[in-house]
């Protein structure tokens, strides 16, 4: 939906719950002196200002990021102060730009995103680093590159969800992605609300592809009213140790 923007819900604990999951991916993955692809369908514009009239609108970044002790030798910690060392003490980075921190000159970023302002950011903080930036659907871009060369590597979705489609579409393409390129660690990312329209994906996935990872946080409602209620995370070709290391994110959030 081009009238989603994440600078609204930027640092918020579903934030925290995705991108520290991220970073230990590409962490492991970047163990191997192999080369990888990394390809993003819904990048957002990469970098976040937690001092901006958006944070400041929702608060969610205040509820969330802002209360929490992360680890600074794990690899969404290290993420974050680079981002910060490079950009100022306010920035927060979006998974595009953690990804940009973590991989090696080796590594492939391909990166996409339809909102025309959004990209346009995108494409100024992240071109510099060494990605490539497009403005284009993110479901049809990722199918239109699946497999990539090199095929080791990391896939992330993470729409807005804001269409209740969304829930069947996204699911199936998905799969369909997995099918293409099944060496691919993939990870698709969805809200839990309260009416929990998640449910029928979980099982979809999980039923076409049983050893699928699925991790799930719950959390409170940042202010009256807001809908989410967890977030959550399904990964298909889990590194290994994955698992384990999902109870540690959980455990920073739950406190």
């Amino acid at each position: 939906m081009l009238s989603y923007q994440h600078a609204y819900h930027a640092g918020n604990l579903a934030d925290v719950h995705k991108h520290a999951a991220l970073a230990w991916v590409l962490d492991y993955l970047t163990r191997k002196p192999k080369a990888l692809s990394y390809i993003e369908t819904h990048a957002g514009r990469g970098l976040y200002d937690l001092n901006g009239a958006e944070a400041a609108k929702t608060g969610e970044a205040a509820a969330g990021i802002a209360r929490l002790r992360i680890p600074p030798a794990h690899p969404y910690g290290r993420a974050l102060a680079e981002a910060r060392r490079r950009f100022g003490p306010q920035a927060y980075p979006g998974s595009p730009l953690i990804a940009a921190l973590l991989l090696r000159h080796i590594d492939s970023l391909a990166l996409a995103d339809l909102h025309p302002q959004e990209h346009a950011a995108l494409h100024a903080t992240l071109t510099p680093l060494g990605a490539q930036v497009f403005l284009e659907d993110g479901l049809g871009f990722a199918l239109s590159r699946c497999p990539p060369t090199p095929r080791r590597g990391l896939l992330l979705i993470d729409p807005s969800w804001e269409v209740k489609a969304d829930y069947e579409a996204v699911p199936r393409t998905f799969l369909a992605l997995h099918r293409k390129w099944n060496v691919g660690t993939l990870m698709l990312w969805y809200p839990i609300l309260e009416d929990a329209p998640h449910l029928s994906m979980v099982r979809a996935v999980t039923a076409a592809v049983p050893a699928t990872l699925v991790s799930e946080i719950r959390f409170p409602p940042v202010r009256p009213g807001h809908g989410m209620r967890g977030s959550g995370l399904l990964t298909i070709n889990p590194p290994w140790g994955m698992a384990e290391a999902m109870k540690e994110i959980a455990g920073w959030i739950a406190g």
